[in-house]
Order: C-alpha cells, then structure tokens, then sequence
C-alpha cells in the first residue's frame, strides 16, 4: 500500500488507538488474506470493558454533537467524503487484501460509500419538524425531531467499508455518536474510518470502532442503558436472536438481514439485457452479497437459450487474486463458504440438477471456486431454500406469470428481486404482486444512496440511505402549546 497509514491494528474507541494490551488483555485475532491464505495482522479481542468504555464515551460526546449546527455536521460528513474519494485507491487495496473482491469493485465500494456520507451531508440541514393544524382554536402543535442517541453498528465482512458508511453517515447526520462493530474477518477497512476522523478532527467519542467476539459485544449494546439504538446487516437467524436481546430492553433497532432473491425473465424480455443482469447479480462479489440472485427463473420458450449464453459466460470469468488486472472473481472469504457451497451442489445434483458451468473448487485451490450453473433446478433442493452466498446459479423453468409469482414469494426473506421484461403492463403486476423490499425491472444492481434499502418478512426491519435512512435514528416530539388566549 502506498499509504500505510490506513493499516491499523488497533481499536479506536473514544478518539484513541487502543491495542491489544490494554484492559481487555493481550489476546488478539489473526486476519488473513483470502487469496494467498497469508496473515495480515492481528487486532484485539475485545469485549464488555472496552465496549462500556466506548459507549460511555460516546454518551459523554452527545449533548455536543446533536447540539451542533446540522450544517457543521454536514461538513464532517462531506469531510469523510472527501477523505475517501481522495484516498479510494489505497483503501481499495486494503479492502481487496483483507477481504479478497476485485480491485476494481473494492474501489468502487469505497466511492459507494462515500456517496452516502455526501447524500446525508445534505440530509442533515433537512431534518425538518411539522406543525399540525390543531382542532383548538387556543392551542398550536408542534413536532420536532431529536437524534435517537447512541447508537450501535454490527456489520457483515462481504462490504466492510460501504455497510459501516450506510450507517455511520446517516447516524452522523442526525446528531448521534456511532460504536462499529465490524467483521472479524475484515477489521483494517473500518479502522481506516478511525484514521479519518483523527484527520478531519471528529470530536472525540462520536465515533468507536471495535473488534472481538460479537456475543459479549452485542450483548453490551442491548444492555446498556446509554446505547439507545442497535443497527445489524448480517443473517436473519442472528439478526432475529439480536433484534430479541434488544427490544426486551425497549431499544430501537433497524436489521437489514438475508435475502434469497429471485430473477425473473420471461419470454419477452431483452436476452441479452437479461444474461448481463443475470451475471452482474449473481456473480458480484463471488456471489457473496444478500441482494444476488439465488433463484434464476426462466420462462419456457427462453430457457434452454439463457441456460446457454449464461453458462458460456460463467465459465469466461477470470478468477483469481483480486490485486491482479483482469480478475472478475476472487474467493470466497473462508473455508466454510466454500463447505457450504459444495453442500448446495451435492445436494441439488443428487435430487437431479445437472451442472452446466463451473461446479468444484477452482485450480487455484484455497477458498477459490468456479462460477457455477446448475440446471434442472427443482424446488425440493436446498439451493432454493437456503441462502449459499456463493458463486453458484440456480436455474429454474416456469411457463406461467401466476405460476412464478407463487414460486418467487414462496420463502421466507423479501429483500430482493429482480423481473426481465419488455411488457409494461407485466412489469407493473410484478411490482404489485412480488414480496420484496426492493424489486428491480431489466436491472441487475438496483443499491443507490438516493433510494431506501431495506426488505420485509425475514429480510429485516427499517431501511439505509435515501431520505428515509434517517428515520430510524431520529424521534419525533410532540409539543403542546396552550394558553395563547388574549
């Protein structure tokens, strides 16, 4: 790296580098690099002691920070902005070494992240109140909105830089001071966050951010009493056991939790338009993402085309270390990604799916796999149950509209969903009819700042970015004014 200075092997919690020979003790946690299997670093495991540390800090730094001006907290936001456009391609680096996706996509992250903390910049001079016309002709109403307070962030490792920034930014700019929790896996991206805020000069204890084990660090966000709000991205069965410890302490939460999303492509859809969708969906990120596509349906009459332009495609991707020009894939971020995607094709093989494309451990060997099209897909498999977070693509043929809308809805996540089709009338009966939080027409990537991200069922609660990502860090008050008879 050409910057080195972003490599942090130490916490930051209260405006300090806190390392691993502090109150919590010398134990620490090694970090690999996926592609080359070779140790990065360590970082502290920590756990209740530094966590109340942080949180007691960040309770201490929150009548100044929600007292600021929203315009001086919209500079800080546009400050880290600034920071990470001005250095993406170091921090792009440091994410592809820790967590192994293509240079290019890691420096794409980093400027998805950065939009956010531009776009919220400018939300935080709009949190506006509301004055309701009152039914006594003596009273006026009024509400305003306060930031929530401190708040708590547990983040997944498959973005460690744009997850952290969804909701670092949108806590920033309401006026309430963040503790990260990030993926043990990939640490350095979110402590480049800490470096950042000792440049800009962030008051100190509006931002932590701390590694180790998450139960003991979870469970001092649920119950601890100056942390007010818990925010996850991470597995629905996690995330419904954390949303529990947290709500029996009345503390808001917003979960943004597993998708199994469905592609659509009928008859009369752009093939083409569709194979590209398809592939951008499924294989960003070696499939490593809750919004890819688990279950790719295809319509009779384009079926065995698809399934053959599709394959053909996967099987031209260029898998290897994320550092080297050309790679379209790198690998899965350990060794029991790759178990589990190995058990989702033995599984649907042995009840008859045939693999068209990929299908094992890929020549590189560690935790590289080839992209993978399986066909014949049926609905008795896991694959079309469980989520694989892999470079593995279902296809499944159906001849009806009503027929696969049962199909696509029957599961129990709803994040998102993606439709092909040149039929507006059809496009439309899809939006309407589809569980899903997110529904996608002729797209394969739908995740911008400027629009809500979120799912229902089993995909979570609240949602991130847009005007709405503010919402879950802000109450509303309401003020009762009385006696303005003459």
């Amino acid at each position: 790296m050409t910057d080195r200075r972003f490599f942090r092997q130490e916490c930051y919690i209260a405006g300090e580098w806190v390392g691993p020979n502090g109150a919590a003790g010398d134990e620490t946690v090694e970090v690999r690099n996926p592609a080359t299997g070779e140790i990065l670093g360590a970082v502290p495991n920590f756990g209740r002691d530094q966590t109340k540390r942080a949180i007691d800090a960040a309770y201490e730094a929150f009548p100044e920070w929600r007292s600021l001006p929203p315009q001086d907290r919209a500079r800080y936001c546009m400050a880290i902005h600034d920071a990470l456009m001005d250095n993406r391609d170091e921090l792009g680096e440091l994410l592809t070494i820790e967590m192994g996706k293509p240079l290019p996509e890691a420096i794409g992250e980093i400027a998805f992240g950065a939009a956010f903390f531009k776009w919220f910049s400018e939300e935080a001079t709009r949190i506006y109140g509301d004055v309701i016309p009152s039914p006594w002709p003596n009273k006026r109403i009024i509400l305003t909105k306060e930031p929530v307070g401190v708040v708590g962030a547990i983040t997944p490792w498959n973005f460690p830089s744009a997850m952290l920034a969804r909701k670092m930014a949108a806590a920033l700019a309401a006026g309430c001071p963040i503790i990260c929790k990030p993926a043990i896996e990939t640490p350095f991206s979110a402590f480049a966050y800490g470096v950042i805020a000792d440049d800009i000069g962030l008051p100190k204890g509006v931002l932590s951010i701390i590694t180790g084990d998450p139960a003991p660090i979870a469970d001092e966000f649920c119950e601890n009493p100056k942390l007010r709000k818990i925010t996850f991205t991470g597995s629905t069965a996690v995330g419904k056991g954390l949303a529990s410890k947290a709500l029996a302490h009345m503390k808001r939460v917003s979960m943004e939790l597993g998708g199994h999303a469905p592609l659509i492509i009928f008859d009369d859809a752009d093939l083409e338009r569709a194979v590209e969708g398809a592939m951008i969906s499924k294989f960003r990120n070696s499939g490593q993402t809750c919004v890819c596509s688990n279950r790719i349906y295809v319509q009779a009459g384009l079926y065995d085309e698809f399934a053959e332009r599709f394959s053909a495609k996967a099987r031209a991707l260029k898998v290897g270390d994320g550092l080297e020009s050309g790679i379209q894939q790198g690998p899965l971020i350990t060794e029991k990604a790759v178990l589990k995607v190995e058990d989702h094709i033995a599984d649907a093989t042995q009840k008859g799916a045939s693999v068209i494309a990929g299908g094992k451990r890929d020549h590189l060997g560690l935790t590289f796999f080839e992209p993978t099209v399986l066909r014949d897909v049926t609905a008795d498999m896991k694959i079309m149950r469980e989520e694989t977070f892999g470079p593995v693509a279902p296809l499944i043929k159906f001849d009806s509209e009503e027929e696969v809308v049962i199909q696509a809805n029957n599961t129990e996540y709803g994040l998102a969903a993606y439709v092909y089709t040149n039929d507006l009338g059809r496009s439309w009966r899809m939006i309407d009819a589809l569980e899903y939080g997110m529904i996608a027409i002729n797209e394969g990537v739908s995740s911008t700042p400027v629009a809500p991200f979120g799912g229902v069922k089993g995909s979570g609660q609240g949602r991130e970015g847009s005007r709405y990502g503010l919402d879950d860090y802000i109450n509303i008050k309401y003020a009762l004014i009385g006696g303005l008879e003459k």
